[in-house]
């Protein structure tokens, strides 16, 4: 069972940055393929980033290219995602969640933070 716990959400105004973090409990953090996904009310759940597999290949919605940069820390079994230049669009519930290898689709999911980006 893997425990995912983000972190670092809050309120700011457009243009500014946040750092979200999420620790997980589990020994081989390394393996797993990370992402960060957010949800509005009135959206679907929709995928901001990833990192995994070889070299640990990073992935982005072409909405955040440029913008946010997903990175780990495998020794201390913890994934980022730094956020510059914030638009008020980005306002959503940040969730972090973690694929096994043998896995087709993300199982492990956390709480979520939320991200208020105000105009």
């Amino acid at each position: 069972q893997v425990q995912l716990v983000e972190s670092g959400g809050g309120l700011v105004q457009a243009g500014e940055s946040l750092r979200l973090s999420c620790a997980a409990s589990v020994r081989t953090f390394s393996i797993y393929t990370m992402a960060w996904y957010r949800k509005t009310p009135e959206k679907e759940r929709e995928f901001v980033a990833s990192s995994g597999g070889v070299l640990f290949k990073t992935d982005y919605a072409d909405s955040v290219k440029g913008r946010f940069t997903i990175s780990r820390d495998n020794e201390r079994n913890t994934l980022f995602l730094q956020m510059n230049s914030l638009k008020p669009e980005d306002t959503a519930v940040y969730y972090c969640a973690a694929r096994s290898p043998r896995s087709a689709v993300f199982d492990y999911w956390g709480q979520g933070t939320q991200v208020t980006v105000s105009s």
